[in-house]
């Protein structure tokens, strides 16, 4: 078993994009109307979004390979591209995504990990993310690496709010 970590560019961007498709649909189409799920997936990840994304220098994509085989991947944010305003102290996760064959693997944990590093290189003090509510296998993982629930923020999912729980872990 080899697990190994590539910074994604403008060359991944439909590697990227079909990722993104199918991660996002195996962890909330069971969940979602068809509807919803169609209108989020077109809105967040068409090839326009993610390059204008990959082209943030305050925001930065990951890939893990699992045996060489792309088994998900990150995203983090720094500065002015995290989802909500949390000061230039903070590292957001905005996405972290696993493929269901490769879960159970310690793949959330490598990740997990590299954001560990790259907040301590960047001195910074606190790492947050927003979970779904509904998403307990993610919760819980989240706890186990040692985030606490700090408050909730409204997300759509097509023309459905939902509530995103905001998590975060003191590093100092």
């Amino acid at each position: 078993m080899t697990i190994n970590i590539k910074k994604c560019t403008l060359q991944d961007l439909h590697t990227l994009q079909e990722i993104s498709y199918e991660t996002f649909n195996e962890t909330f189409k069971d969940q979602n109307s068809p509807e919803n799920m169609t209108a989020y997936l077109e809105r967040a990840f068409n090839l326009e979004q993610l390059a204008k994304e990959l082209a943030n220098s305050s925001s930065e994509f990951f890939f893990v390979y699992y045996n060489h085989e792309v088994a998900g991947y990150l995203k983090v944010n720094t500065n002015e591209a995290q989802s909500e305003e949390m000061g230039d102290e903070s590292l957001e996760i905005e996405r972290i995504y696993i493929k269901n064959q490769f879960q159970k693997h310690g793949l959330g944990k490598f990740l997990f990990n590299k954001v560990m590093e790259m907040a301590l290189e960047l001195n910074k003090k606190k790492i947050w993310l927003g979970v779904w509510e509904k998403n307990e296998n993610a919760i819980a993982f989240y706890k186990r690496m040692g985030f606490v629930q700090t408050g909730a923020h409204s997300f759509y999912m097509g023309d459905e709010e939902q509530v995103d729980f905001i998590m975060a872990k003191k590093l100092i």
